[in-house]
């Protein structure tokens, strides 16, 4: 209530009455105080940024959100600004210059930003960690970007089987909260990326053979919804908002908080074993991605990541076959087919902790680059995974010259054991059930240097994905579904969910979301309309 109050004193100096139910601003107070701040700024009582005209649009919503919560908004050239503008990935997103970027201490301050764009038609993106690919996914030109970063608590139940996680959080910080406590939650597997994104998209985790994905552990979301109400979504409040907030992305509100399902976690065992790459080598691990699929169910702690690259610094190609299993147990027999292929030219196999697993991952992912992603996935099948390894080889090679040129084709396994846990509590959106399982998640990453060279990888990845699902429906191994958190902005993530799911997901957002705010007002990232 402290906060609530602190919010209604700022704006009380309008010497207005602020319209207020269960703690929440309503549109209509919102538009009062927008009203009067213009007053004050006409009768001279207010300096703005804009010295000779009223600030109207954007300029508007960040003058009056920087009046009402002074500190928390930051302005191009300004230091705080520059800070928040180099917490992305991609190169693509960090030169997005918005107007301002709003920094909310609290869910509050969401719900001001939410209620402050609709009456100043302000397009606005969310970030959470930054790490999505393309220009415009949680940064925006010329708009808002409410930056969630100072929404970082990180608090475990008295009981130790919940975590409530602020979405400003990046997954090392969450970590490293429950590893002492011999604690984990299902969660990414790179130490800077965000648990907004990754959770709303899906959400692959070390241990997901156990428990799913990040979207089936989530018990409870506060939601800043459209009407700038806050409000707990869970199966048992609003089941359908909760189903589509399992995979459904950014369509149905601004989450500020996910309660997690929290488990006992040790150390692990994990690593990579890297070839260069051969034939011979290529066949023995893409068989070794098929048997793990078939023989998950046997030991669900283990997991893997077979990642193909160029390496320009060598001019060859090169493998690497990320191993994770859930005990700190060396060699399990359910990896074997992993570990044993001769002529390993790098090992990093030992017994380790998740937050020095997720650092070292983001240590072989750095940031700053033009990146891009794209993704497919296919039936468990050797032959087709042998197949779009060769295609992807043909698209690279002619451009393996590119400036920095560093391309990636990333093999996943989604057992059959992963895919049980996707019904939980009313099921996920994502359109996958057990008999479609087992399947094999791939994702293309590519990053690079220069403009210049931007059409050519783009149309090497492209390429790819087009010629890879050609071959794999052609030979009967073709699957729809596309995993938003690796999906290019050119794909349609949603139809890929099936159209059944689609309409549940749109039928969602025209119940929660009449206006459609977060379909026209923030225009990054995947729509469902």
């Amino acid at each position: 209530m402290g906060n609530f109050r602190h919010l209604l004193l700022l704006l009380g100096l309008f010497g207005l009455e602020v319209a207020a139910q269960n703690e929440t601003l309503t549109i209509a107070a919102v538009t009062s105080q927008i009203d009067e701040f213009l007053k004050l700024i006409q009768n001279g009582s207010l300096a703005t940024r804009e010295a000779s005209s009223l600030p109207t649009g954007c300029s508007l919503a960040c003058s009056f959100i920087n009046f009402a919560l002074p500190g928390q908004v930051s302005f191009p050239d300004s230091i705080t600004y520059e800070y928040q503008e180099s917490r992305y990935w991609s190169y693509f997103q960090s030169t997005d210059t918005p107007t301002c970027r709003f920094a909310p201490v609290n869910p509050l301050g969401v719900s001001l930003a939410v209620l402050t764009v609709q009456v100043t038609q302000c397009e606005f993106a969310v970030k959470s960690g930054g790490h999505g690919m393309f220009s415009g996914a949680s940064n925006i030109d010329g708009g808002l970007t409410i930056d969630l970063l100072e929404l970082n608590e990180v608090i475990i139940s008295a009981d130790q089987t919940q975590t409530s996680v602020g979405s400003g959080n990046r997954w090392v910080d969450v970590y490293d909260v429950l590893e002492p406590k011999g604690l984990s939650v299902i969660g990414g597997r790179v130490a800077d990326i965000g648990v907004g994104g990754l959770t709303l998209g899906g959400g692959m985790s070390f241990f997901s053979g156990r428990y799913g994905w990040a979207c089936d552990n989530v018990n409870t979301y506060e939601v800043v919804f459209a009407d700038g109400s806050i409000r707990e979504v869970s199966y048992s409040t609003y089941p359908d908002l909760y189903f589509a907030l399992r995979g459904g992305g950014n369509n149905f509100g601004i989450v500020t908080r996910f309660d997690l399902a929290t488990f006992p976690q040790g150390d692990l065992w994990a690593g990579s074993q890297t070839y260069f790459y051969t034939n011979e080598t290529a066949a023995a691990l893409n068989d070794a991605v098929y048997w793990l699929n078939i023989n998950a169910p046997s030991d669900p702690y283990g997991q893997v990541i077979l990642a193909y690259a160029y390496v320009q610094s060598f001019g060859a190609w090169a493998l690497s076959a990320e191993v994770q299993y859930g005990k700190p147990e060396a060699y399990p027999p359910i990896l074997s087919n992993f570990t044993k292929p001769p002529g390993a030219i790098a090992s990093t196999l030992a017994v380790t902790n998740l937050t020095a697993l997720t650092i070292s991952f983001n240590n072989s992912n750095p940031g700053g680059f033009r990146e891009t992603y794209w993704t497919l996935t296919v039936k468990n099948s050797p032959t087709i995974l042998n197949d779009i390894v060769n295609i992807f080889q043909e698209e690279i090679n002619p451009i393996n010259t590119v400036e920095n040129l560093l391309p990636a084709l990333v093999f996943q396994p989604i057992t059959e054991d992963i895919i049980s846990h996707f019904s939980k509590n009313g099921g996920n959106a994502l359109g996958i059930t057990t008999a479609d399982g087992p399947l094999i998640l791939i994702n293309i990453a590519i990053s690079w240097s220069l403009a210049t060279d931007d059409a050519a990888v783009f149309a090497a990845a492209g390429n790819t994905i087009a010629r890879a699902n050609a071959t794999a429906y052609a030979q009967g191994l073709g699957f729809p579904f596309i995993y938003q958190n690796y999906a290019a902005l050119q794909q349609n993530v949603f139809e890929g969910y099936g159209a059944a799911n689609l309409a549940k997901l749109r039928a969602v957002s025209e119940k929660y979301d009449p206006l459609g705010v977060w379909q026209k007002l923030q225009p990054g990232y995947f729509k469902v309309f």
